[in-house]
């Protein structure tokens, strides 16, 4: 086993903590070292990241089933609309430069950071009736976090958790568990979305899958012996920091793309004007004539 391997392996026992611990922070944690430790190219460690993610949210979810803190009816109905989401988001993903995921990943990085340091507000109590959340509003934010999750492999729990305490009114306990079955759910979408232009090497996958599974099952046990304020804290600040630094090394590379972006869109915008002005002649209206009344 090479030193860079045992890293990498080593590592990913933190992803699973993460999971474990926090209900989230997977692909946060996944797709940095898998680019910049293990040497994966973005778009491989983006995919490789959803297997990672994908398999070790569904072993938590089956401890968390177990104690009766998964929603089946709204996580399943959830889940499906994030599958499709997040399965355009995997086939868009694999058709957008590399650099621009990258700094579209450190963005939502910063994010969740952000969201992590401020805590979740407005959750419901542990205890008391919850409300049934209307279809139209689960297939939305379905679509929107789950079209993330694909696109740059991140928007796990941390997006799905407070979506399901405040559009469902789940207690937070029954939030985390159902979140692992959507997120799971999304993020074997988003692979399959990813498989269409990418190839994993799956011995890497499979171990670093592995290694997360272990970290899981660890954080679920050190779960209820540490206060979770203080591990938020420290996690925000640590995935604050990493953004920042994948922000800084892929901007140069991406800038080139953005200004390519930025061109190609105001050239559209100018085209449609010009089709529209073409298409109608222009008329000016002339003044109307002043009669006095009266007359």
């Amino acid at each position: 086993m090479t030193p860079t391997l045992a890293l990498t392996l080593l590592l990913a026992v933190l992803i699973g903590v993460s999971l474990g611990l926090l209900g989230g922070g997977g692909s946060i944690l996944t797709v940095p070292i898998l680019a910049y430790v293990a040497g994966l190219p973005a778009k491989e460690a983006i995919a490789a990241s959803l297997v990672v993610v994908g398999v070790t949210s569904a072993v938590g979810a089956v401890s968390h089933a177990r104690a009766g803190r998964v929603r089946w009816r709204t996580g399943v109905s959830f889940g499906a609309a994030g599958m499709a989401g997040a399965f355009l988001g995997g086939l868009l993903g694999g058709h957008i430069p590399s650099a621009v995921l990258m700094m579209a990943f450190a963005l939502m990085m910063i994010a969740t950071s952000v969201a992590m340091l401020r805590g979740r507000r407005g959750a419901p109590a542990e205890e008391g009736p919850t409300r049934e959340p209307s279809a139209g509003r689960i297939v939305l934010e379905g679509l929107a976090v789950g079209l993330v999750t694909g696109l740059v492999g991140a928007g796990g729990g941390f997006l799905v958790v407070p979506a399901l305490a405040l559009l469902a009114g789940l207690p937070m306990p029954v939030a985390v568990g159902t979140s692992l079955v959507v997120i799971a759910m999304k993020s074997f979408a988003g692979l399959a979305g990813y498989l269409t232009s990418v190839s994993l090497d799956w011995a890497l996958v499979g171990g670093v899958t592995l290694a997360a599974v272990l970290g899981s099952l660890l954080g679920a046990r050190a779960a209820g012996h540490l206060p979770e304020r203080a591990l938020r804290t420290g996690f925000g600040v640590f995935v604050l920091a990493m953004g920042a630094l994948v922000l800084v090394q892929e901007l140069p590379r991406a800038a080139g793309a953005v200004v390519v972006g930025v061109v190609a869109l105001l050239a559209l915008l100018a085209a449609g004007c010009w089709m529209l002005v073409s298409s109608r002649p222009l008329r000016i209206a002339r003044p109307a004539s002043h009669t006095p009344r009266g007359t």
